[in-house]
C-alpha cells in the first residue's frame, strides 16, 4: 500500500538545536529552510520545525499500559527491523528517552514495540513497530 506523504509543522525555540536533533540524531535529510523554519524528510514525510518560541509548551500526558505517555506526540510506525535498528542507534548515541524502548500490550491484539523521546524544544516523538503489522488498528 502506498500512502501519500504526511506534512506536519511544529514549534521549536532553537533552529540550530532542531537541525542537530532531526538531522544528526534522527538522520532526517534536510530540505528547504529559512531563518524561521527547516523542512526535514522523516521517512518520506515532510516535517517542518518553525521557530516559534512562544508556542513551545510543557507536555501533558496520560497513562497507557503503565507508562505516562506525553500528549501531544507524533512519530512513525516502522517495520520491526527498522524499529530495532533505530532503538539501537539512539541508545548507542546516548539519547535520553521519555519512555525507553519497550514492548506494550504484550500478547494482546495491537502488541507493539515503542519508544518515546523529546526534541530539544520538548516536542514528543513516538516510534513504534507492530508485532503483527495487520493489527495496527485492532480492537
Amino acid at each position: 500500500m502506498s500512502l501519500p506523504p504526511f506534512h506536519f509543522a511544529f514549534p521549536v525555540d532553537d533552529l540550530a538545536a532542531a537541525r542537530e536533533f532531526y538531522g544528526r540524531v534522527l538522520g532526517c535529510p534536510e530540505g528547504r529552510s529559512s531563518e524561521q523554519w527547516i523542512d526535514f524528510d522523516l521517512h518520506g514525510h515532510q516535517i517542518v520545525a518553525h521557530l516559534a518560541p512562544g508556542a513551545v509548551r510543557p507536555q501533558a500526558g496520560n497513562a497507557v499500559d503503565g507508562d505516562h505517555v506525553p500528549v501531544p506526540h507524533f512519530g512513525l510506525v516502522l517495520a520491526m527491523e527498522q524499529w530495532k535498528a533505530l532503538a539501537d542507534r539512539l541508545t548507542a548515541a546516548g539519547v535520553e528517552f521519555v519512555i525507553p524502548p519497550t514492548v506494550r500490550f504484550a500478547g494482546q491484539p495491537g502488541e507493539q514495540a515503542t519508544m518515546f523521546l523529546a526534541d530539544p524544544a520538548g516536542n514528543a516523538l513516538e516510534f513504534k513497530a507492530m508485532a503483527d503489522p495487520a493489527t495496527l488498528f485492532a480492537k
